[in-house]
């Protein structure tokens, strides 16, 4: 299926699914505490979004069983919530995705449980730098390949790598949408960014190999090195005055 460039009034209805994402992100970000399991961030997940008039774009997804994905330390992205327990020192990476009023909203963050070690402090704040670079230059004239390549030149400068088989997607009507979104990329090269399109952007970094393996369940994506890594989305329409970010959590863009 081709590229769904949406009107002005889509992506109103796709930015209300957003907000909802961003408080329930807000949330669990501040939730995510030792002791705590990836099924009461779960639970908690399921109570706001329905609160809000929405539900969990992810679950039941191909048979996910999660409403958000936890992906805990060298989990990367993908991690079913259950009854593992959070403890000092992990990371977690949260993603959400709302479905409200039949449009989709999808993001991600990752955050510190208890003290934040110097190491994953860096890899969390370059991550954050990278999907910064990356929506800056999500602007009418410029490329697909100017995204990945705005992600990659910020990871490598700060000496972490990039997973090059992971990727970003078109979102909207539904969650998985054209066109795919690389964290690697060539600039001026690949798709057109046209007004009204609107894509999840989503570094995924490692302190060690770009390499992934997939557990026996089908759905978590684990470094094969045992390096911890982190995840960083939001979603965002390219309007004519630039990016417009629709996730804005932990307060930003906004």
């Amino acid at each position: 299926m081709g590229i769904r460039l949406k009107r002005p009034e889509q992506v109103e209805a796709i930015a209300a699914a957003g907000a909802v994402v961003a408080a329930v992100l807000d949330e669990l970000a501040a939730a995510a505490a030792p002791g705590v399991t990836t099924g009461d961030l779960d639970a908690l997940a399921r109570e706001r979004i329905a609160a809000a008039g929405g539900r969990p774009s992810f679950l039941g997804y191909r048979g996910f069983k999660g409403a958000i994905c936890t992906s805990v330390n060298d989990l990367v992205v993908h991690g079913i919530p259950g009854p593992q327990r959070l403890a000092d020192g992990d990371v977690v990476s949260l993603d959400v995705g709302v479905t409200l009023d039949g449009w989709v909203a999808d993001a991600a963050r990752t955050v510190p449980v208890g003290a934040l070690g110097a190491a994953d402090g860096h890899l969390i704040e370059t991550a954050e730098a990278a999907l910064e670079d990356a929506i800056a230059v999500c602007r009418p004239g410029n490329r697909i390949g100017d995204v990945g390549h705005a992600v990659q030149s910020r990871t490598e400068a700060a000496g972490l790598q990039v997973f090059p088989t992971l990727i970003g997607h078109g979102v909207g009507q539904a969650l998985h949408e054209e066109p795919q979104v690389p964290n690697v990329g060539r600039p001026g090269t690949g798709r057109p960014l046209e007004v009204g399109l609107v894509i999840a952007v989503e570094p995924m970094l490692t302190l060690g190999r770009p390499a992934i393996r997939m557990a026996d369940d089908g759905w978590s994506v684990f470094t094969v090195d045992g390096a911890r890594a982190t995840h960083a989305e939001v979603t965002l329409a390219v309007t004519e005055d630039g990016p417009r970010v629709l996730t804005p959590w932990g307060g930003r863009w906004t």
